[in-house]
Formats: structure tokens, C-alpha cells, sequence
């Protein structure tokens, strides 16, 4: 029963499933009924679902076939009004087609041309688009072309600012064409193009400033100088306004006008043509030389690009190694004027154009920048000069230098630019300049004095003695007087020597000039330098020629007459260095000059040297003297040796006339004494072993012509029998011996007023000891005389004690 129940509920379920799967197919699209029909063929009640819908159809098919029914009287109607309507619509429908075709056929030349309309129209509307967007399109494609014409003519700063509107104004306009697109891939490269093409055009300027720069230099030095000759004219009248240029006159008012620059060609490099310009009398400006639209140019497009610091840095940086190459000297820059003029321009070109820059630019350089710059340029130049100067030896040529070291350093300090340095440095140029011209005057003072004939100078008319007191102050009264044709005391190197010591003063003022020093400190530096001259080149001069070994005694007497009157000339130059440097020598610290001690000195060296020469003639003359110091013959004159000695004396002491009377004097005192001398070492020799008394009676008459000589007065001014007191000690040795007067002599040895005071025991003891040795020779040889024996053993025995008291008294003086 159970299975029974079980049974019913199961076909109830069935049955309702059934009953919801119909109502679903009836409500369902047919387009998802799958799913539903899929889930009646997944059951095991197939065959009652298709019974059931088989009632559902049949129930469906009777309830149409009601309605039907209801609704057929309605139908009939409607189907014969419909058969009826047919008929009047075929008639509307061939009515219809007829007109139609009529009306097609009417319309047909309509229908082409307004086809044709509508094409225009239609061409119209794209022709209209087109322009509109060429119009947009036609101011980028213009921007572009300006821009790519900018480029071509090299005007990169006005190019730049076309891309800047052509990329933030023109382009996004039209963006979305391909050839937009294109053109903004390029900026970045136009920008780097632009930046590249401006930087080598400032490459090429700085190249040719840097070969150029000499030309600049020289330009602003010729400035310089005019200026600095105008203000030589108009020294002494009174200024309105500054001595210098000022900035707003030397500078030219460059265009920064860049949007207008004119187009450079590949050769303007920054440097203007002037060739034709330095025919001109007015000088043109340094910087209207140079065209520094290359420099501004880079200078904004690189601002504009943001890399300002880089384009400083770069400048900078390259200006630095020209200033090192410039700032080196050529190595043979010594020989020439040209090689430092070239040098001194290329150094002021070059600063010339930074002190530009530094005025007309905004930062690109400072004042920091251009005192490193310059003192840099200051110790380098400075470095450069005194290694140069110093191969230097033409005055002429240092001279020069300086002139250029003056006016190089004027034309910098027209640009602000500090050079008290390079005056302190001409003041050590100063001093070699001084040793080159005493060097040069040492040369100059040797072939005067080499080439005078030390002789008087002979006039023979009145312009000839003007002639030669207009080159020498020289005044005598007694002179004057004289008839022609008459002579100076003085040789032709008198005044000459004095001329070129004038001539020395005058090189001397031209290196002060323009060195901004004081009178006091010009008179100071002449002074000094002067003094070098006399004490130093002409003193030295003057004993080379004293010292020369061919100077004759002539020479000797015109040399002392000479440095005389040089010595008197002093005061003149005194005079003449007061004159050109209106310094009275009474202010405090003015040099004195020391001429005088020179030309005393020169002039003793001479006396000195005449009264060497002097001994040397007279030893020459003695070296012929040849005695017979064993002759027992008693002679009769002197011997021809001294006569000719004597002779030669007097004609000697006879050019002695124009001397001062103390030279003369002593020159004839030191030549009796040197004789008086040399006789007594002749009579006194240790190769003389033995003399007889007829050889000192021989050399008495030599002695005796000396005295002679001595009592004649060959040199007026000496006091009664001065002279002769050269030869006081041999008169009194030979007396001795020749009178044979010992006992006088022994008895009044020591005493003031014995009668041979100058005969010295030894002197005398060696005489003895001589003629002692030839009587012991001569009794030996004469024994066969007893007579002629027992008088010279007398007078051996006298000799022998003579001998023995002189030694007792040379014992006793030297107890």
C-alpha cells in the first residue's frame, strides 16, 4: 500500500512537471525553447509529456476553430471588399507606372544635372575645407621656410626665436598632420644645429682675433700715442674735463640689434678691413676694428638654450690659452724693435678686446676675470722683458724698448688696467741701460783715444779757434793774443772726450722722459750714471792707454796737459746738468760729480808712468854702459853711454815745458835719483870683484857730467843745488876714495855736519874690499920691484886698517 502511495505522489510530480514544461513552451520564444525540450528528453516520462501535449494541441485546434467560426461572416466581408479594392488599385497602378514613366523620361536631363550640382557641391565643400586648412597650415609652412632661410644666411639668434614660435604658437594649431610631426622631430636638431653653427662661428672669431690680435694692438697704441702727443701740445694750457679718453669715447656703440644683423659671409671672421684706413689721418678706433656680432650672437642663443653658464665657462676657458700663447715671447725677440713691438701688440690687442667685452656684455666676463687675466699677463711680460733686455747690448735698441714699454703701458692704462709695475721694471731697464752706453762709450772713448796724435792743436785762423772753443770751454788770455797760426795746450781728444760726455748726459735724459719721475730724481739718475762714466769707462779708458806698452813720454805729457783741462772742465758740466734738469746742485742730496778725482787719478797714473818710463830709458842707456873696471889709464871725458843719457834727458825734460811745474819737477828729481841710483848699483855689483882707482876716476867723470846736468836746470823751479843732491851720496863715496881722506872720514862718522854724512860703512867697506883685491893681484904680479913692493904693502896695510875700523864701526851701529 505503501508502494502504492508512493506510486501515486510520483505521478503527481510527474504531472506537474509536465503541466510546467507545456506552459513554459507556450510562454517561451522559440528561439530558448532548447533547454526546456532538452529537460523533457532527460526524463523517463516521455511518452505521457507527448500525450499530454498532444491534448494541449487539440484543445488549441478546437478553440481556433470557435473563433473562426465566430469571426467567417466578417471574412467573406472583408475578402470581397478586398477583390474589389484590387481591381481600382491595378488602375491606380497602371495610372501610377504611366506617369512614371512620362515622369522619368521628363526628369532625366534634371536627374544629370543635378547629379552633376551635386558633384560641385561636393567639390566645393572639399575645395573650402582645403583652404581652411591650408590657411592654418600656410603660416607654419611660412614660419618654416623663414626659419630654414635664417639658417641658410647664418642669423642663428633670429632663427631661434622663429623656432620658439613656430614650435609653442604655429604648430600645435596643426599637430595631427604627419608633416607637423616631422617638423617637430627636427626642432631638437634645428636647436643643436643653431648651437653647433654659432659656436663655430664664434670659434672662427676667436681664431681670427687671436691671429689678428697684433693689428688690434697696433691700432690702439697709434691711439694711444696721438692722444698722448695731443697732450704734449696742450700741456701748459688749461683742460675742461679729463686728460683720458673716457669710456664713452673710446668704446664704439656696437648694434645689439641682432633681429636686423646683416648676413656674414664664411670669411668675416670679426675683423674688419682697414687696409685702405692707414692712409687716413685720423687713426680708427681699436674696436671699430673688430665686429663681435659672433660673440653677442652665441651669447643669446645660448642664453636663449639655457646653457649661458656653459657658454661663459667655454669663453673663458679658450681666452685663457690664447693669453698663454700671446704672453710667450718669441725666442729672437731680443734682436729687433720689431719682435717686442709685435709682442707688445698682440698683448694689448688682446686686452683691448676683453676690456670691449667686459663693457658691452652682461657677465660673460668680470673684473675678477680680467685682473687675474692681467696679472697674469703683468709677471709673464714682466718675466719676458728682463730675460730679454738682458741679451740686449745697443743702448740704441734698449732705448727704443723703453719708448715702447712707455707707450705700451700708456695705451693699458687708458683701459683701467694697473702698470705701475712695468715702471718699476723701467727702472731696472734704466741701469742696463746705463751699462750699455758705458759700454758703448768705453768703445767710443778708446778710438778717440787711440786715434789722437797727442799733439797741440794747431789754428790757423780765427774760425778754427772758435770752432774748438765752441767744443771746449777753454779761456786764455795770452793765447788770444798770439798771432796765427798758434796751438792749444791741449791734443784734439780734449774736446772731443768732452763732447761725448755730453753726449752721454743727453742718451742718458732721453731714458727719463715720460718715466712720470721728478726733476730731482732725473738729476739724481744723470748724475749717478755720469759719474760711472768718468770714474769707471773714461778712468779705465785712460790707464789702458797710460799702460800701454808702446806710450812714448810725448804721449805721457800730452795725456797729464790733457786730464788738466778736463779736470777744469767739470764745473761745466756741473753747469750743463743743472741747465737741462733745473736741479741747483745746492739742494740737499744732489750727486756731486767725480770727475776731478778721475782726471787726478788718470793724472797721477800718467806721472807715474813717465817717471816708470823715465827709468826704463835710463836702464836701457846704462845697459850700454861698458867700463873697464881694471884700467889703469886716467880718462879725460865722460863715457858716450851717459853723454848720450844726458842728452836724451834734456830734450825730455825740454817737452816738459807745458806741465804743471810739480811734475816736471818731480819727474826730473825721480829721473836724477833713479840714475844717481842705478850708477851706485853699478858701481857696487857683486860681479865686480876687483876696480882700480883709474876706473873710479873714469866713473867720477860720468858722475861729474851728472852733476852737470843737475846744476844746469833742466826743470826751471828748483832752489839752488836741489838737483844735485840726487847724486850727494856717490860725490861723496867717490871723494872719499879718490882723495884717499879716511881719516876725516873715521874721525867724523856719526857726527850732523861731517863732511861725508851720506857715505854708509858698508857702502864704503865694499868698495875698499874691491880695490883691496886688485892691489893684492898687481903686487903679486910687480915683486920684482922692491920699491913698488914696499909701497903697496903701506898702502895694503892703510887698506887693510881702514877695513878693519869700518867694521868696527858696522859692528857697532847695528849693536
Amino acid at each position: 500500500m505503501e508502494r502504492g502511495k508512493m506510486a501515486e505522489a510520483e505521478s503527481l510530480e510527474t504531472a506537474a512537471e509536465h503541466e510546467r514544461i507545456l506552459r513554459e513552451i507556450e510562454s517561451t520564444d522559440t528561439a530558448c525553447i532548447g533547454p526546456t525540450l532538452r529537460s523533457v528528453y532527460d526524463g523517463e516520462e516521455h511518452g505521457r509529456f507527448m500525450e499530454k501535449l498532444e491534448t494541449r494541441i487539440r484543445n488549441h485546434d478546437r478553440e481556433i476553430e470557435k473563433m473562426c467560426n465566430f469571426h467567417y461572416q466578417g471574412f467573406v466581408d472583408s475578402i470581397t471588399e478586398l477583390l474589389k479594392v484590387r481591381g481600382e488599385a491595378q488602375k491606380l497602378k497602371n495610372q501610377v507606372t504611366d506617369t512614371n514613366r512620362k515622369l522619368q523620361h521628363e526628369g532625366k536631363e534634371l536627374v544629370i544635372a543635378m547629379e552633376e550640382l551635386k558633384q560641385c557641391r561636393l567639390q566645393q565643400r572639399n575645395i573650402s575645407a582645403t583652404v581652411d586648412k591650408l590657411m592654418l597650415c600656410l603660416p607654419v609652412l611660412e614660419m618654416y621656410s623663414k626659419l630654414r632661410d635664417q639658417m641658410k644666411t647664418k642669423r642663428h639668434y633670429p632663427a631661434l626665436k622663429t623656432l620658439e614660435h613656430l614650435e609653442h604658437t604655429y604648430l600645435p594649431q596643426v599637430s595631427h598632420y604627419r608633416f607637423c610631426k616631422v617638423m617637430v622631430d627636427n626642432i631638437p636638431k634645428l636647436r643643436e644645429e643653431i648651437k653647433d653653427v654659432s659656436m663655430s662661428d664664434l670659434k672662427d672669431f676667436l681664431e681670427s682675433i687671436r691671429k689678428h690680435s697684433d693689428k688690434i694692438g697696433e691700432t690702439a697704441m697709434k691711439q694711444a700715442q696721438q692722444q698722448r702727443n695731443l697732450d704734449n701740445i696742450v700741456l701748459q694750457q688749461p683742460r675742461i674735463g679729463s686728460k683720458r679718453k673716457s669710456k664713452k669715447d673710446v668704446y664704439t656703440i656696437f648694434d645689439t640689434e641682432l633681429e636686423s644683423t646683416s648676413p656674414k659671409s664664411e670669411q668675416d671672421s670679426g675683423i674688419l678691413d682697414v687696409e685702405d684706413e692707414e692712409d687716413d689721418e685720423e687713426v680708427p678706433g681699436a674696436q671699430d676694428l673688430v665686429d663681435f656680432s659672433p660673440v653677442y650672437r652665441c651669447l643669446h642663443i645660448y642664453s636663449v638654450l639655457g646653457a649661458r653658464e656653459t657658454f661663459e665657462n667655454y669663453y673663458r676657458k679658450q681666452r685663457r690659452k690664447q693669453a698663454r700663447l700671446v704672453l710667450q715671447p718669441p725666442s729672437n725677440m731680443h734682436e729687433t724693435l720689431d719682435g717686442y713691438r709685435k709682442y707688445f701688440n698682440q698683448i694689448v690687442g688682446f686686452f683691448v678686446v676683453e676690456d670691449h667685452i667686459l663693457h658691452t656684455t652682461q657677465g660673460l666676463v668680470n673684473r675678477a676675470y680680467i685682473d687675474e687675466l692681467w696679472e697674469m699677463a703683468l709677471s709673464k711680460t714682466i718675466a719676458a722683458l728682463r730675460t730679454h733686455s738682458s741679451y740686449c747690448s745697443d743702448p740704441n735698441l734698449v732705448l727704443d724698448l723703453k719708448n715702447l714699454i712707455v707707450l705700451f703701458a700708456d695705451t693699458l692704462q687708458v683701459y683701467g688696467f694697473p702698470v705701475n709695475q712695468l715702471f718699476d721694471m723701467l727702472l731696472e731697464i734704466r741701469d742696463q741701460y746705463s751699462e750699455t752706453l758705458l759700454k758703448k762709450w768705453a768703445g767710443i772713448f778708446r778710438n778717440i783715444l787711440d786715434s789722437d796724435n797727442y799733439s797741440p792743436i794747431p789754428v790757423t785762423s780765427e774760425e778754427m779757434y772758435k770752432k774748438v772753443v765752441g767744443q771746449f770751454p777753454f779761456q786764455d788770455t795770452e793765447l788770444e793774443k798770439q798771432p796765427f797760426p798758434k796751438k792749444f795746450p791741449f791734443s784734439e781728444f780734449v774736446p772731443k772726450v768732452y763732447n761725448q760726455i755730453k753726449e752721454f748726459i743727453y742718451a742718458c735724459l732721453k731714458f727719463s722722459e715720460d718715466l712720470h719721475l721728478s726733476s730731482t730724481e732725473v738729476d739724481d739718475m744723470i748724475r749717478k750714471s755720469t759719474n760711472l762714466l768718468l770714474t769707471r769707462t773714461l778712468s779705465n779708458s785712460l790707464q789702458n792707454v797710460i799702460k800701454r806698452k808702446n806710450i812714448g813720454l810725448t804721449e805721457l805729457v800730452q795725456i797729464i796737459i790733457n786730464t788738466t783741462h778736463l779736470e777744469k772742465s767739470c764745473k761745466y758740466l756741473e753747469e750743463f746738468i743743472t741747465n737741462i734738469t733745473n736741479v741747483l746742485p745746492e739742494t740737499v742730496h744732489t750727486t756731486k760729480l767725480y770727475g776731478t778725482t778721475t782726471f787726478k787719478d788718470a793724472r797721477h797714473a800718467a806721472e807715474e808712468e813717465i817717471y816708470t818710463n823715465l827709468n826704463q830709458k835710463i836702464d836701457q842707456f846704462l845697459q850700454l854702459a861698458d867700463y873697464d873696471w881694471m884700467t889703469g889709464d886716467l880718462g879725460n871725458k865722460a863715457s858716450d853711454y851717459l853723454v848720450d843719457l844726458i842728452a836724451f834727458l834734456r830734450s825730455t825734460f825740454a817737452v816738459f815745458t807745458h806741465l804743471p811745474g810739480k811734475v816736471a819737477q818731480t819727474a826730473c828729481m825721480s829721473a836724477c835719483k833713479h840714475l844717481a841710483t842705478s850708477l851706485m848699483q853699478l858701481l857696487l855689483e857683486a860681479e865686480v870683484r876687483q876696480l882700480t882707482l883709474g876706473a873710479l876716476q873714469q866713473f867720477n867723470l860720468d858722475v861729474r857730467e851728472c852733476e852737470q846736468f843737475a846744476r844746469s836746470g833742466p826743470v826751471p823751479g828748483f832752489q839752488e843745488d836741489t838737483l844735485q843732491l840726487a847724486f850727494i851720496d856717490l860725490r861723496q863715496l867717490l871723494d872719499l876714495f879718490i882723495q884717499w881722506d879716511w881719516s876725516t872720514y873715521l874721525a867724523d862718522y856719526g857726527q850732523p855736519n861731517c863732511k861725508y854724512l851720506r857715505v854708509n860703512p858698508v857702502t864704503a867697506l865694499t868698495l875698499l874690499e874691491k880695490i883691496s883685491r886688485e892691489m893684492k893681484d898687481t903686487s903679486r904680479k910687480n915683486n920684482m920691484f922692491a920699491q913698488f913692493r914696499k909701497n903697496e904693502r903701506d898702502k895694503q896695510k892703510l887698506i887693510d886698517t881702514v877695513a878693519k875700523q869700518l867694521r868696527g864701526l858696522i859692528s857697532s851701529h847695528h849693536s
